[in-house]
């Protein structure tokens, strides 16, 4: 007997997941999407997967520069994460407008200054997964965020704070 779709999901939605935006800078422009598939693979070295839907511009685009930065997104990132997650988003940059942010120096993506921590990646392979491929990442640094500041999750389809409350504004 088949899984019904939305069984999945919202079966699915009861995890809580930590949120972050990766993000790809080619030649031309910034490329970013919010994910919370996001796991550690290995320490050594290190390793990390991120679920991305197939097809999608910003799996094209990584595929084709071959880095990528990931920002562990804190609770007042709500909006950003939002932006982030929609169809036809503009550029990453017109994205954060009054939000800070740098470079990684690695793979010269975007990375919000105010995240929990960040990674400067470079992308071992693309593994077909379904509607998603997993993007194993080679992490070349760590970047440090504010570990003290509250996380952003996405649970039962919504992005919460630590407490499970609406996260705040970013």
């Amino acid at each position: 007997m088949p899984v019904d779709r939305a069984e999945f999901a919202a079966a699915l939605g009861q995890y809580a997941a930590g949120v972050c935006l990766l993000t790809v800078r080619d030649g031309i422009d910034d490329v970013g999407t919010t994910v919370s598939s996001v796991m550690s693979v290995s320490a050594t070295p290190p390793l990390v997967a991120v679920g991305l839907s197939a097809g999608g511009y910003p799996a094209e685009v990584l595929e084709e520069v071959g880095s990528c930065a990931l920002t562990v997104l804190a609770a007042p990132h709500a909006i950003v994460a939002s932006r982030f997650a929609s169809a036809g988003r503009p550029s990453a940059r017109h994205l954060l407008e009054a939000v800070p942010w740098s470079r990684a120096p690695g793979s010269e993506a975007i990375v919000l200054d105010a995240g929990l921590a960040a990674l400067d990646c470079t992308l071992e392979r693309l593994v077909e997964a379904g509607d998603h491929v997993l993007a194993l990442l080679l992490v070349d640094r760590v970047l440090p965020g504010d570990p003290a500041a509250p996380p952003l999750l996405r649970h039962r389809g919504r992005f919460v704070d630590e407490s499970g409350r609406a996260a705040g504004r970013a």
